[in-house]
């Protein structure tokens, strides 16, 4: 969605390095202020698929429409930088050393919450690839594994993306054109195309493997939710907090609600923790579409799930 391209056109401006992103043509579509920051940092950006390389040629050939995936854009930004030996490619999700360095998060959240007084009963983060929601999660899980305290662990993720809930846990690309190492993940295929919902950051085809492995053992759950209901808890939260949620943390938002009003009927008292992961300062339009009714659910329906895992073997 043009998060990371955005941290990283600033770094390669810091350390005088050229930076190129493939942005995935939902967003580049979607987002046109994302796209021009990053130029202003001094980044060329391109929307994926593109005529660049080899491997978005051949998407466009097949669907000139295409919105894109980041899979596509992986597999176009690693076309391009194996092919010269001074080019190094840089992903800022999904790997395992990227959730270990973005555990700064939820090592602060800890701090945050001691200082408070609090220990959380429920920890929600929304999940595309895994980056900011193992950021948050896992020195949690930590405390909890040591004894220390014992909160529910949820991911979120989109209806239309819904890797967690309803993917497939096996080996597979983390590219579609299949340039990329086998990762052992949740995936819906990596030929999987998600429809263009207006959270970029969480329509990737897989999870990554530290989180597919620690849902597999248990120790968290993952729900899906629509993007009308995800927009509608920006909302509120906005109209509360006076922070316009980007659409990706609205996931999270929205499932936080629904804990709380669950905890109304209930009685119970529940200390409900997440991350604001971005603001919606370059997502407006998105709200846009939502505050004037046309924005549309995506519910990824069972055939094109069916299609999509054909080619993923089972464990």
């Amino acid at each position: 969605a043009g998060q990371w391209g955005s941290a990283l056109a600033f770094a390669c401006a810091t350390f005088g390095l050229e930076c190129e992103v493939w942005q995935v043509r939902a967003s580049y579509d979607q987002k046109p202020y994302r796209k021009i920051m990053m130029e202003t940092f001094g980044a060329t950006v391109h929307p994926s698929p593109s005529e660049e390389t080899a491997a978005g040629r051949a998407v466009l050939a097949a669907d000139p429409a295409s919105p894109g995936s980041l899979g596509i854009a992986i597999s176009e930004a690693v076309e391009k930088a194996a092919a010269d030996p001074d080019t190094r490619y840089a992903l800022g999700s999904v790997l395992n050393h990227v959730l270990l360095h973005q555990t700064v998060i939820g090592e602060e959240a800890l701090k945050q919450c001691a200082l408070a007084g609090e220990t959380p009963d429920v920890l929600i983060g929304c999940t595309g690839g895994g980056s900011n929601f193992g950021g948050l999660a896992f020195p949690f899980l930590r405390e909890k594994l040591a004894g220390r305290m014992s909160p529910e662990i949820r991911a979120v993720e989109p209806a239309a993306c819904p890797t967690l809930t309803r993917g497939r846990y096996a080996y597979d690309f983390g590219d579609t054109a299949g340039l990329t190492p086998l990762l052992k993940m949740h995936t819906l295929g990596h030929d999987f195309v998600p429809d263009p919902i207006h959270a970029g950051g969480l329509r990737y085809h897989g999870m990554a493997p530290l989180i597919s492995h620690i849902h597999e053992l248990g120790l968290m759950d993952a729900v899906a939710v629509g993007q009308r209901e995800c927009f509608a808890a920006g909302v509120a939260f906005a109209r509360s907090e006076g922070i316009i949620p980007a659409p990706e943390p609205t996931h999270a938002v929205a499932e936080c609600i629904r804990e709380a009003l669950r905890c109304k009927e209930t009685g119970e008292e529940k200390v409900i923790l997440t991350a604001l992961c971005g603001h919606a300062h370059l997502d407006l339009p998105a709200y846009a579409a939502y505050l004037s009714g046309a924005m549309e659910d995506h519910e990824l329906p069972e055939a094109a799930l069916t299609e999509a895992l054909a080619g993923v073997p089972r464990p």
